[in-house]
């Protein structure tokens, strides 16, 4: 079943199993308020079982890119398009979170985006590969994220 992320009162729904379930709920809510502020959209998620396609699509761009396999189970995954850019979200128990911005256009902007809730170790197979920097939200804490350019068509 879909869940709308509400950002004004932050919830653990779908997130209960993960030890840092409040960080990564804040950090779920901060990037829901990000797409209701910048393109009106309500930023929904569904329960991994639910959502195989999205979590097949970004493990696929990783393994592809950068051979990269993440080992932390997905609680929840999300995509969708607005303006011209494709997003696909998954929420990892460890309190992960990869992105996948695809802008249609050519010439546009690609890359996948990683993100640390509050209190989370860098995961060992992303550890010695990026470099995370530090931000502050109201709703999230500290998010600590890294990223790369992505060079292939999905």
């Amino acid at each position: 079943m879909s869940y709308v992320v509400d950002f004004t009162n932050v919830s653990t729904v779908g997130l209960e199993s993960s030890p840092v379930a409040g960080a990564l709920a804040g950090l779920r809510a901060n990037e829901a308020r990000y797409f209701k502020n910048k393109y009106d959209h309500d930023f929904t998620v569904e329960p991994a079982g639910e959502a195989r396609g999205t979590i097949d699509y970004v493990h696929r761009v990783l393994k592809e890119e950068r051979d990269l396999v993440i080992s932390s189970r997905p609680l929840e995954a999300t995509s969708f398009q607005v303006e011209n850019i494709r997003w696909a979200y998954v929420f990892y128990e460890n309190g992960l979170s990869i992105n996948v911005l695809y802008t249609i256009d050519d010439a546009g902007k690609r890359a996948v985006g990683f993100k640390l809730s509050d209190g989370t170790e860098v995961p060992a197979e992303l550890a010695s590969r990026f470099k995370f920097a530090r931000q502050k939200s109201k709703l999230a804490g500290t998010i600590r994220g890294s990223f790369f350019v992505i060079k292939g068509e999905y």
